[in-house]
Parts: structure tokens; C-alpha cells; sequence
């Protein structure tokens, strides 16, 4: 999955998540976050611990926090 799919009035951020380090992680991560209303795609990459989101409207971090710890990880901050 690629963050390049960006259309007009779509949203994209960038999180750093803690733990990921391999494919299953940034999987389980892209997962969670792909579930959540609004998002169109995640691309995790386990190397820089990045997470990029694009998204039909800015998301609510709580619930981005909730579903990066649903997947066991930790939301460290938003880049």
C-alpha cells in the first residue's frame, strides 16, 4: 500500500509508532488503522517506525491511539 493515493480534501499525517520491526508489525498496525472511518490507506514502515495515513478528514488522535495499541504498539507522536 502506498500513501500516494491522495485526492482532493484528503488528509495526510504521519505518526511515529514504538516497537514495530518487522512486516507482520507494520501489518498489524496498518490493520488497526485501516479500520478506522475515513481512512483510504496506511503505509507502516517498521525501519523508521513511521506510519503514514491518508484519511477523508483530519482523525481523532485518541482513536488513532487506540487502534495503534489495539495492534500492540505505541502512538509516540504525531510527525
Amino acid at each position: 500500500m502506498t500513501a500516494q493515493t491522495d485526492t482532493p480534501g484528503s488528509v495526510t499525517t504521519v505518526y511515529k509508532v514504538s516497537g514495530m520491526s518487522c512486516g507482520h508489525c507494520e501489518g498489524a498496525v496498518s490493520g488497526e488503522l485501516s479500520d478506522l472511518p475515513g481512512v483510504s490507506s496506511v503505509k507502516a514502515v517498521a525501519s523508521t517506525g513511521e506510519v503514514t495515513v491518508v484519511s477523508a478528514a483530519a482523525l481523532d488522535e485518541e482513536a488513532v491511539r487506540a487502534a495503534v495499541d489495539e495492534a500492540g504498539f505505541e502512538l509516540v507522536a504525531k510527525i
